[in-house]
């Protein structure tokens, strides 16, 4: 690929975006415009959009990868996902859409008082930097390789560029502008794979149905393990987790719910929920099948996989692929880990303008600060993806599930005994509990992996969560919360 050819595409690509942009953001827009579009986003293509944000570049670069160590297991946890997408659009949005919430924290504030509802705006502010800029992590590299180092331009330029890309398109019309933009990426990552996958049976000179039949006939698509309880493969372990990561990392994550808070009212903001969530099974489906083929085509080739399984995909890209499909991977890289981004700095922005600053109106001076904070966010977005350059040998979506078990544990349980107790509690010890929370999750897993074996996989969160949910029973009042809520009514 001709680096020239790419940066016309990402410079056409970005005049698409910026396009979009325009036409949403063109009428002077309020606070309430950006943050949730005025609750009058149309739910499918809400649900279009958040198909790719859930999905997003990593998925497009890991998923493939885990296919020569985990086979098709993945999917056990992407069947526990479908539940937890139930479960968030049946328990959590009527929560949310019936006490009118922007920052779905203020439930924690109303429920419990003010230090527990900081902790748990902090939690999240930090998990989410750090899971999103993981992310951005994945489209920075794909872009230093196949066209900045050919420049010989510094990563921190890199980085810089890209979250200046972001920025131009979003920071004036926030979800107004991304439930458009990210609809149109998640089109270009639908698109991208199936190209890969026709140009990968072509190939090994196979058709579709020869295709089909031999990723069916490939060891590496075995999917479930019932048998053995210890491997953190296990159906019942991945499905658990799969459940409690979508309720977690969808339900109680800012950025996923401000997009779907979007939607006119709560019924359509369910057809939204449940839509792409039935579509993530077999988005992952092709994802793997793209993972089996070009393990296929290495292996009738005696090629040997790369040592950083991370770099399989962009390999391909790189060696194999024809032009237009190498460009194409490229564009749905930075389509849809732009998708991730986007609503993640949106989101943490709100947090931080409504949560923290306490900020919520339509006045010039307030609308400026959004602005500057929005623009803050960013920034420290750059800081972040440069310290976690370090992170080059491990497969990023363990890693990004890893940091939600750890991160998210605590808000997971804080909103499981706000929707299944009545107990009021000691607000100012809470903070001390979110702290011990994780820590103790991690001493267990550390004194099981060396005591007897037993690695932890995702069930982190689970474990996590029950840490936080018990040590809370132990600062409850001893008394029904007397206050008025409308969840409890």
């Amino acid at each position: 690929m001709s680096p020239l050819t790419i940066i016309l595409v990402i410079i056409g690509y970005l005049g698409v975006l910026m396009l979009f942009s325009y036409f949403t953001s063109r009428h002077s827009l309020s606070n309430s415009d950006f943050f949730v579009a005025s609750h009058n986003s149309r739910w499918y293509v809400v649900a279009l959009g958040m198909i790719g944000s859930s999905v997003s570049g990593i998925s497009l670069v890991a998923v493939p990868a885990m296919v020569s160590g985990s086979g098709f297991t993945y999917i056990q946890m992407c069947l526990g996902f479908v539940v937890g997408y139930v479960v968030v659009a049946t328990v959590l949005l009527p929560i949310f859409y019936k006490n009118g919430l922007t920052s779905i924290y203020g439930y924690l504030k109303d429920r419990f008082g003010e230090a527990t509802y900081r902790t748990g705006v902090w939690f999240f502010i930090v998990s989410k930097i750090i899971t999103s800029s993981s992310k951005l992590y994945v489209a920075i590299l794909v872009l230093q390789q196949f066209l900045f180092a050919g420049f010989n331009i510094p990563l921190w330029l890199t980085v810089v560029i890209c979250v200046a890309m972001i920025w131009l398109y979003t920071f004036r019309g926030g979800i107004k502008t991304i439930v458009f933009t990210d609809a149109l990426q998640s089109v270009v990552l639908f698109v991208t794979i199936i190209l890969m996958i026709i140009n990968m049976t072509d190939l090994l000179g196979l058709s579709s149905k020869t295709a089909i039949k031999a990723i069916y006939e490939s060891p590496m698509s075995h999917t479930f393990v019932f048998d053995d309880w210890v491997s953190d493969k296990n159906f019942f372990k991945q499905f658990l987790s799969g459940i409690f990561i979508v309720i977690a990392m969808t339900g109680l994550s800012q950025d996923m719910m401000q997009t779907t808070l979007s939607c006119r009212n709560l019924k359509e903001a369910q057809k939204n929920m449940l839509s792409y969530g039935v579509c993530f099974v077999p988005f992952n489906l092709l994802l793997l099948s793209l993972g089996v083929l070009m393990i296929m085509f290495l292996d009738g080739h005696n090629i040997a996989m790369p040592d950083n399984l991370n770099s399989l995909v962009p390999m391909f890209a790189a060696d194999y692929f024809t032009q237009a499909v190498a460009i194409m991977f490229v564009v749905g890289i930075i389509a849809a880990t732009f998708n991730s981004a986007d609503s993640a700095m949106t989101s943490i922005a709100t947090i931080f303008f409504v949560d923290i600053l306490r900020k919520n109106d339509d006045t010039a001076r307030s609308i400026s600060l959004r602005k500057w904070v929005y623009s803050a966010v960013c920034a420290v977005f750059i800081v972040v993806i440069m310290l976690l350059y370090s992170v080059k040998n491990q497969n990023l979506l363990d890693t990004i599930y890893t940091i939600v078990g750890y991160a998210y544990g605590p808000l997971l349980g804080l909103f499981a005994f706000g929707l299944f107790t009545h107990w009021d509690i000691k607000d100012k010890a809470l903070p001390v509990l979110a702290i011990a929370s994780p820590l103790l999750t991690y001493a267990l897993s550390y004194v099981c992996r060396v005591q007897f074996g037993y690695k932890f996989g995702y069930e982190i969160l689970l474990i996590n969560a029950a840490f936080m949910f018990v040590m809370m029973i132990f600062i409850t009042n001893n008394k029904v919360k007397h206050k008025k809520l409308i969840v409890n009514q």
